[in-house]
């Protein structure tokens, strides 16, 4: 495991001796993103979220461009924050206007944040083609405009966009923008990569000569179209740069921009930059994971540091030697981001991962060579059948506990017949009712008592949950809290057509513990019944009452 490299006389600062700023730009840059939405609600939460691990600036959206954004500025207002200060986001003036009379102006005015960062052109190109002005106007539009909010007692954040190419273009007036804007109030010019595709000699170069020609701070916002966004940010801190703008996961339009969780991460862990606290630091898995949620958005298992699969080990010398010495196949501490090292199993896998995972699961028996054998090869024979247990650590469980012989299951599915038909809409009891039914009759054994029910659903599979939920609660009436958090289907074999495999990935909670189950078949209701049989059995073994 790698340690931090030396850190700053202030750890909290960078080479230049400013403290590093935290700048979370989600509510309005990240909402950018293809397919992504947050109810004001959501935003409200979101916020809460960031400004309890620290994050120093929160940018809530543009306040004049949509009634949500209005909504959530008017409902921040009453927010009591700990860490966090939020900012509207704006534009410079109009050209040829008045910055006292201006719309968007007054729109980031009106919104009462104690910060407001506006936007405008550091591009020569960008100012005579798509603002249709001449240097000197937008010069005067950056200064007006910083001028008005910075004497109203705001705290102005100037975004210099398309800086790298206008630096790159003509490096006199991308200066001179942000000049004008440090000249104007301005407590920070914010360098942006707006296209995403500077490469870090850009960067460090734009930067250098940011920190010499202004005396305010110097901030930092890339985009990942060169898949740089995080490197570059870093990369920028450590040229001067006191100001970082990121976004919650990497959100963002087109490739998105520089994650704010990696961000946070590499400062701290590799940079020695304190940030935020251990504790702050420590949260970053569930905050990662709280926005997808919010969002409802599938986490990414490879994310790094907080993904599912970041300190996960599959092959079998790396399992060796993590037996040995913990950490030695891991960049940092998972614990340190709050996450976990997991060792998993499959067909690639040696014994000792099956020896490794039980541990790791606190499975409270020791296997033999023999018996850690015999469950790799029904690991194997599942898996040849579409099983994976990778993410399915409840199943793996009882697949040990069935392998290892005596062992008698809580209950067993005797039969079971799933009826589904389609009915007039005419018949449903209500407009917003299906027009598909479906019922499941099932036979269920508990001891000796063999349980007979039926049940409706929405669908064949939610019939059959019906179904045996109902019996199984005469004899474990707490499996009525148990409910599904997550159901996914997957086809393992596309070119299989209609005749395709399917395998069916199960999250279940009971309120209070999370666990994850697999089933595997050509029948989607019968992978998903062993899914559920699965959840419910691992729920018995583990967290009935007594």
């Amino acid at each position: 495991m790698t340690t931090p490299t030396t850190a700053s006389p202030d750890a909290s600062a960078t080479p230049a001796g400013r403290p590093i700023r935290l700048y979370d730009t989600t509510l309005r840059d990240g909402l950018g993103m293809e397919g992504l939405s947050l109810s004001v609600d959501d935003r409200i939460l979101l916020v809460q979220k960031l400004d309890e691990i620290g994050v120093h600036y929160i940018e809530g959206g543009y306040p004049g461009s949509n009634a949500s954004d209005a909504e959530f500025f008017q409902r921040a207002k009453s927010l009591k924050l700990a860490h966090a200060r939020l900012s509207a986001f704006g534009s410079t003036r109009r050209v040829g206007g008045d910055a006292a009379t201006d719309e968007a102006i007054l729109a980031v005015y009106n919104a009462e944040t104690p910060v407001v960062t506006l936007v405008g052109k550091s591009s020569a190109v960008q100012v005579r083609d798509v603002l249709g002005t001449t240097e000197e106007e937008n010069l005067a539009m950056i200064a007006d405009s910083v001028r008005f909010l910075a004497e109203h007692g705001r705290e102005v954040v100037f975004d210099a966009e398309h800086f790298f190419d206008g630096y790159a273009e003509n490096p006199a007036y991308a200066l001179a923008t942000l000049r004008a804007a440090a000249g104007a109030g301005a407590g920070t010019v914010t360098l942006c990569d707006t296209n995403g595709g500077s490469m870090p000699d850009a960067i460090i170069a734009g930067v250098r000569a940011a920190v010499e020609a202004v005396p305010c701070a110097v901030g930092i916002h890339t985009h990942n179209d060169a898949e740089l966004a995080v490197a570059n940010t870093l990369l920028a801190v450590q040229a001067g740069a006191s100001q970082v703008q990121a976004c919650v996961n990497g959100w963002g339009e087109r490739c998105g921009n520089a994650n704010i969780v990696s961000v946070i991460a590499n400062l701290k862990l590799k940079l020695g930059i304190d940030v935020v606290t251990d504790a702050q630091l420590a949260r970053l898995t569930e905050v990662s994971h709280f926005a997808g949620e919010l969002a409802n958005l599938a986490p990414n298992s490879q994310q790094p540091y907080v993904g599912q699969s970041a300190f996960a080990h599959k092959a079998g010398l790396h399992v060796a030697a993590i037996t040995k010495s913990a950490g030695s196949y891991t960049h940092v501490d998972p614990l340190a981001v709050g996450n976990i090292e997991r060792v998993l199993v499959s067909e690639l896998a040696g014994r000792r991962n099956v020896m490794m995972k039980l541990r790791e699961q606190g499975f409270d028996i020791e296997l033999t060579d023999a018996q850690a054998r015999t469950v790799l090869e029904r690991v194997k024979e599942q898996e040849s059948r579409g099983f994976q247990y990778e993410s399915a650590e409840a199943s793996f469980e009882l697949l040990v506990r069935r392998s290892l012989g005596g062992y008698v299951p809580p209950f067993g599915l005797e039969d079971f017949l799933v009826v589904e038909r389609r009915r007039h809409p005419s018949d449903a009891p209500s407009a917003s009712d299906s027009e598909m039914l479906a019922e499941a009759m099932v036979k269920v054994r508990v001891g000796e008592r063999l349980t007979q029910t039926a049940a409706d659903g929405n669908g064949p599979v939610s019939a059959l949950d019906a179904a045996v939920r109902r019996a199984l609660l005469e004899s474990y009436p707490g499996l009525e809290h148990v409910a599904l958090r997550d159901y996914k289907v997957r086809i393992i074999n596309p070119g299989g057509g209609a005749n395709a495999a399917v395998r069916v990935l199960v999250e279940s909670t009971d309120g209070v513990h999370i666990w994850r189950t697999v089933g595997a078949s050509t029948d989607v209701v019968e992978a998903s019944w062993l899914a559920l049989q699965d959840s419910y059995e691992f729920w018995v073994a583990h967290y009935r009452e007594g």
